[in-house]
């Protein structure tokens, strides 16, 4: 078995970003002797190896154009203003000037041997360590098998993490959450209990009645509101439960529901109640994990969740009786409250601690704001 130094190049590449930089690759329809790879926490979001021969300028020149246009579509679909690309050409010809190949988001670099990989300033101030990944290609039947091999593996693991993430489960604690809501809407309609004692209010926080940040929660005003809310629950909150896990849809629709409390108290003058607030909490959960995930849902969100939050802040500032503090600060909450429970794959230590400053000190103000303003 012969390989080809582009062969060999681009082997050696794919091994490493894929193995040790978890980059994954994109597919691009009509594009022959091209790997795209994408990685959206990484300096260069996307990297771009083409083994085709670029023989002039001129065709270096459409070479950046072609590439504009898959990133153009990279770019919708993974609702990023801006994609840094670096775009590794591996068969350029001797009158080719790759410093023409000038473009602001576009880096372009041209390896055409084992030695250029090594030594190429770019890539080893992007990636320091490639040098350490040595692969024996004295044997290229090995060296093919052994790259396969790793790259299977990573793959495969990235395949288990999307499959336990992905997969569909049964919504326990949204049924658990529906369940108590109608059931406390019954007992409120009944006049076993009632929710005087029980709504968020800034001015009862003050007097200590602090229970009422979460109790509000839980109690509806009408067949309609519960309705509503219950529908949306079950929506949002199924696909929360499903990607996050029920310990943290929990955390989540709780931290939620308090940020929404807190928000509304200090800058709502009438009382609140109604598990809206928490709602939207969850929305914002899942535009934090979609953004992570967006390669895969980020026509989702352009086209239904962004668009149903923006829809339903506008009804709540142009009609009267609608928290849309509450609202606002259940999608805050919500947010806050994934960067502490992170998403899986992606999230690290340090993102956790971060999301556990600033959710304290967003709440710590809120109370403070409540009591002592």
């Amino acid at each position: 078995m012969n390989l080809s130094i582009n062969d060999e190049i681009t082997m050696k590449l794919v091994h490493y970003l894929i193995t040790k930089e978890n980059y994954q690759p994109i597919v691009v329809a009509g594009l022959e002797n091209e790997i795209w790879l994408e990685n959206t926490e990484k300096p260069f979001s996307v990297i771009r190896i083409n083994g085709n021969y670029i023989h002039n300028n001129e065709q270096l020149e459409y070479d950046i154009f072609k590439s504009k246009a898959v990133i153009k579509e990279i770019k919708k679909k993974t609702l990023s203003f801006n994609i840094d690309t670096l775009s590794i050409l591996l068969d350029v010809g001797d009158n080719v000037n790759i410093e023409k190949a000038e473009d602001k988001h576009i880096t372009t670099c041209s390896i055409s041997s084992i030695k250029d990989l090594r030594n190429n300033k770019t890539i080893n101030e992007i990636f320091p360590d490639m040098k350490e990944d040595k692969l024996d290609t004295k044997d290229p039947l090995n060296f093919f098998i052994n790259v396969t091999k790793d790259i299977n593996e990573s793959t495969s693991k990235k395949s288990q993490l999307y499959e336990k993430i992905f997969s569909k489960k049964i919504p326990i604690i949204t049924y658990v959450l529906i369940a108590i809501n109608v059931l406390i809407y019954l007992l409120d309609v009944a006049g076993i209990i009632g929710n005087g004692l029980f709504y968020m209010s800034g001015e009862y926080f003050k007097l200590g009645q602090y229970w009422r940040v979460l109790t509000y929660a839980f109690f509806h005003g009408n067949i309609i509101h519960i309705a509503c809310n219950m529908y949306s629950l079950y929506v949002i909150g199924s696909q929360v439960e499903q990607v996050y896990g029920k310990v943290k849809y929990i955390l989540i629709y709780l931290i939620s529901t308090i940020v929404a409390g807190l928000l509304s108290g200090v800058l709502n003058t009438a009382g609140s109640i109604g598990a809206s607030g928490a709602i939207f909490g969850l929305c914002g959960a899942v535009l934090y994990f979609g953004y992570h995930y967006r390669l895969y849902l980020g026509n989702t969100l352009k086209t239904q969740l962004i668009p149903i939050i923006l829809i339903n802040l506008f009804i709540g500032f142009t009609l009267s009786g609608i928290d849309n503090w509450g609202h606002i600060g259940g999608l805050i909450g919500g947010m806050f409250a994934s960067l502490i429970v992170g998403v899986e794959g992606y999230t690290e230590t340090k993102d956790r601690v971060n999301g556990v400053i600033v959710t304290t000190i967003l709440i710590g103000f809120l109370v403070y704001m409540l009591l002592f303003r």
